[in-house]
């Protein structure tokens, strides 16, 4: 390859997908990550595209509506550029109720779904029609949204890694910066900027998941007591996660992971005799002020941010990998105020 124009560090979804944007466009893209493709948090196995809660709308949500929607022309267009399959479908979720004051709640975020989602999804309260695989409901109600979608990460990050290759782009584990720098770093990243400044800028969050041998492609992914099930196309399903400010270890699984296994049975008791295939834990990136950090560095002159993705990043991805790139490429600035670095500083 001649000199590249964009230089992304880190090959996690967010790095991965503002190359596969900026390749898309034309531009000589290298992607650089001395641990590979997906070797934190977009490595997992969950990959639960869920949208927030329909009501006091703001910038995040509105950004990450936008992102959902176009979701499955994006990972579409990734599966062409590169051959590879990324695991995504747009199958719903649905979420028992537990008690009348969740029923309240839900009917009420349902009518701000009617005016906030355009009509392009819905976010229903009907009944619960217990089999198999739909869960008991307190309550005999549940919520079903159309808006959710589910991917398998580890999937969906190699197929991106091998659109951008296709496109004539590079990925290595070393090289040299040439062009624009784009550091995605994932939380690590986010300590190193703290290291800068006088007080946290971002952090990482423990996450903990496992895969079962059970093959219920095609049905919606559930949300049962903040436990995610997530029915993968390939025949299995990914239980997870958990969520651990404080850790000595970023890669072990532990008891706590036992636990949301015995939660996922009690939920759904088909799962009972489903083999455990994998166990995961990884460090996911937060910034201080919750939101995706997408824009210039802070600290390095000239260079550009794209973290923070935390527990919404492939959710966020397709759109995040579009503005930046409209901002490296063209020095056009459509990013949301809130996502700006300087917001977490």
């Amino acid at each position: 390859m001649a000199t590249a124009d964009v230089t992304v560090r880190g090959a996690g979804v967010f790095g991965l997908s503002v190359a596969f944007a900026c390749a898309s466009r034309g531009a000589r893209v290298q992607v650089i990550d001395p641990h590979g493709v997906g070797a934190g948090a977009s490595g997992g196995i969950v990959g639960a595209l869920a949208p927030h809660v329909p009501e006091q709308w703001n910038a995040k949500k509105a950004f990450q509506l936008e992102s959902l929607l176009m979701a499955e022309r994006y990972w579409g267009s990734v599966t062409h550029a590169g051959g590879a399959e990324t695991g995504y479908v747009r199958s719903g979720r649905l979420q028992p109720l537990p008690d009348l004051v969740a029923v309240t709640r839900a009917k009420e975020r349902a009518k701000g779904a009617e005016t906030l989602w355009q009509g392009q999804a819905c976010w229903a309260v009907t009944p619960s029609e217990t089999d198999g695989w739909m869960p008991a409901s307190a309550t005999g109600m549940i919520i079903h949204d159309t808006l959710s979608a589910l991917i398998h990460p580890r999937k969906a990050v190699q197929a991106l890694a091998a659109a951008i290759q296709a496109m004539g782009g590079q990925i290595s584990t070393q090289g040299v910066d040439a062009g624009a720098v784009v550091w995605a770093t994932g939380w690590q990243g986010l300590q190193e900027m703290t290291a800068q400044h006088h007080r946290i800028v971002g952090n990482g969050v423990k996450g903990q998941a496992a895969l079962l041998r059970y093959d219920a492609s095609g049905e919606p992914q559930l949300f049962i007591d903040g436990l995610h099930i997530i029915p993968h196309l390939d025949g299995t399903v990914a239980i997870g996660s958990t969520s651990e400010r404080e850790f000595e270890s970023a890669e072990d699984t532990d008891h706590q992971l036992d636990g949301l296994l015995r939660k996922a049975v009690s939920a759904l008791p088909i799962l009972a005799d489903a083999s455990v295939i994998a166990r995961w834990a990884g460090v996911r990136p937060r910034s201080r002020s919750r939101a995706p950090m997408l824009g210039r560095h802070p600290f390095v002159k000239g260079a550009f941010v794209a973290n923070g993705g935390f527990k919404i990043g492939f959710g966020m991805a397709p759109l995040a990998g579009e503005v930046m790139a409209d901002l490296i490429l063209e020095g056009e600035d459509r990013i949301p105020a809130d996502f700006a670095p300087q917001v977490s500083l």
